[in-house]
């Protein structure tokens, strides 16, 4: 409780105010006084409110209400609504073409939507200098579109920036440059920091990413498919690495991008399934993510299994004729 008894007290204490037509008169000017008025009073109203848990809730670091996006008189994003809160893990499902893209860019604060309400880390889109909201989102693409050779530790320092590049003339404090040799030496890469890019091997490019959207430290990141490309070693050794930020940055959300369930790691609280632009499930993961809902999204009879923390998902057997 953040305010003190004293001051919910006062809160509390009787409201003078004129009485019901029905009920009779307790003092000589006309109104009544009565220890159980504060029942009624705005006075009361306030203290209930405020000994509400959720009129102390932290704001949702994502929020998106209603939302539709139209391209060409093309309707990408159909009435989608969802909402992230602090330490929650969503994964956004879907085939190609569900509009997965579209709505990881109204998160990442990039594209506005035609219509409805995105508000990114409390921020609404449209009422925001986007390009300040974007350096407090971290984002994992494995397509990074880097074109110089830059060594891992300023590829993570550019997380700060907010650019792909190094901006000219830009240089680290000494504290950013520490926070970077400890993200660097946390996801395992202590030996590579001074290493190319064009050197690193997928699965330390994706390692190198995730220390790089940790660096600004975000409250939410965003990883667009981040499996792509990758052995199922380097994809198992990328997964166990985003299930460790439960536990070394339990407050940051995020919301992971993929076609394939066998790439949601163990950490996934909830998830988002689209298909045409709309939402076909959202919820906890293991509510949306059914045989049911799965088969639904991509149109196709799917088994989905669900073990030891992680999901599967086969085509549904089928009967034979005449079986």
């Amino acid at each position: 409780m953040i305010m003190g008894w004293a001051a919910v007290r006062v809160l509390l204490r009787p409201a003078v105010y004129p009485p019901p037509a029905s009920l009779p008169l307790g003092a000589a000017d006309g109104r009544l006084l009565c220890p159980f008025d504060s029942c009624f009073s705005p006075s009361w109203q306030v203290a209930v409110a405020l000994m509400n848990p959720q009129a102390f809730a932290t704001p949702p670091v994502l929020e998106l209400t209603d939302v539709t996006y139209r391209r060409e008189r093309n309707e990408i994003i159909r009435g989608v609504s969802f909402t992230v809160r602090a330490g929650e893990h969503w994964a956004m499902l879907g085939p190609n073409g569900a509009g997965k893209s579209t709505l990881l860019a109204f998160c990442g604060a990039v594209t506005h939507p035609t219509s409805g309400t995105v508000r990114v880390l409390g921020q609404q889109l449209g009422r925001v200098e986007l390009q300040a909201l974007r350096r407090s989102v971290g984002h994992v693409n494995p397509r990074h579109p880097l074109r110089s050779p830059l060594t891992v530790r300023d590829i993570v320092l550019t997380g700060l920036t907010g650019t792909i590049e190094t901006p000219p003339r830009w240089l680290p404090t000494t504290a950013e440059d520490e926070r970077a040799a400890t993200l660097i030496a946390s996801l395992g890469l202590a030996g590579k920091a001074g290493a190319r890019w064009n050197v690193l091997s997928h699965g330390e490019r994706g390692r190198v990413l995730i220390a790089r959207a940790l660096a600004c430290e975000p409250r939410l990141i965003l990883l667009d498919e981040p499996s792509t490309g990758l052995d199922i070693a380097a994809r198992e050794q990328l997964l166990e690495t985003i299930d460790l930020l439960t536990e070394t940055h339990p407050e940051v959300a995020s919301v992971l991008v993929t076609h394939h369930l066998e790439e949601l790691p163990s950490s996934t609280t909830h998830a988002l399934l689209l298909a045409e632009g709309k939402v076909v499930a959202s919820g906890t993961a293991t509510d949306a993510i059914t045989s049911e809902h799965v088969s639904a999204a991509f149109s196709h009879p799917i088994d989905v299994r669900f073990d030891d923390g992680r999901w599967r998902a086969r085509a549904a057997a089928r009967e034979r004729a005449g079986t």
